[in-house]
């Protein structure tokens, strides 16, 4: 069995230095973009998913 590991910081779109805020920030933008109440494009909710994850 394989184990694969996300970058939490590369599905948030953010460099590993990054502030708490900035963070937030991105986890926000992001939900909002792919929750699947918005966005009923195909993938979007396993998106929100691993935004959620991260």
């Amino acid at each position: 069995m394989t184990t694969h590991k996300r970058d939490y910081y590369e599905v948030l779109g953010v460099s590993r230095n990054s502030s708490d805020d900035d963070l937030k920030k991105a986890f926000r933008k992001l939900a909002f973009k792919y929750h699947p109440d918005r966005n009923k494009e195909a993938g979007a909710e396993d998106k929100f998913k691993e935004i959620n994850e991260a």
